[in-house]
């Protein structure tokens, strides 16, 4: 079906369960942008490494690749033959976050660079709360831009179950 799948969407949406899911279903690889990032003690891989790093997987021919990194979203676009837009609501990926950090708080989950480990952040929440308005307009554009890449958008999780009947 298809080979080369980005998911993108706010942190707390269920980007890396859905790739997980997907991985299931396909046994396509799944390369968590997250964990290319970060390194131990959250502390920011300079760019020009993340860069090769990310480049050296957009190159190969089957993967799924889950995260944002806006910066880099009009490369991975190039590469990529279906996106999956988790576009949920600022509450939704609310409630994914507290759930994420109350059921992995003080491990390292597996979609996170080594030495991570969950914590609760305001300023990250902030982040979320704030998402969409700084995102969407600009995924719309260059969704609409991009030519031979098909376009999967769920405004929720009933829309991503429909979606995701023709997947798994």
């Amino acid at each position: 079906m298809y080979n080369r799948i980005l998911i993108i969407g706010s942190c707390g949406s269920g980007k890396s369960t859905l790739a997980r899911s997907l991985h299931e279903a396909t046994g396509l690889p799944v390369v968590h942008l997250d964990a290319l990032h970060w390194l131990p003690g959250w502390t920011e891989r300079p760019r020009e490494e993340f860069d090769a790093l990310l480049m050296a997987e957009l190159v190969k021919p089957r993967w799924i690749i889950d995260g944002n990194f806006g910066r880099t979203l009009p490369l991975r676009l190039g590469y990529c033959d279906a996106v999956i837009w988790l576009d949920y609501n600022r509450f939704t990926c609310l409630w994914g976050v507290v759930k994420r950090v109350i059921s992995s708080h003080g491990r390292t989950r597996p979609d996170m660079g080594a030495g991570c480990p969950e914590r609760f952040d305001w300023a990250f929440m902030k982040f979320v709360w704030g998402f969409n308005g700084q995102n969407r307009a600009k995924y719309e554009k260059l969704l609409g831009e991009t030519k031979g890449v098909a376009v999967f958008r769920a405004r929720n999780r009933r829309a991503l179950r429909k979606i995701m009947k023709n997947w798994t």
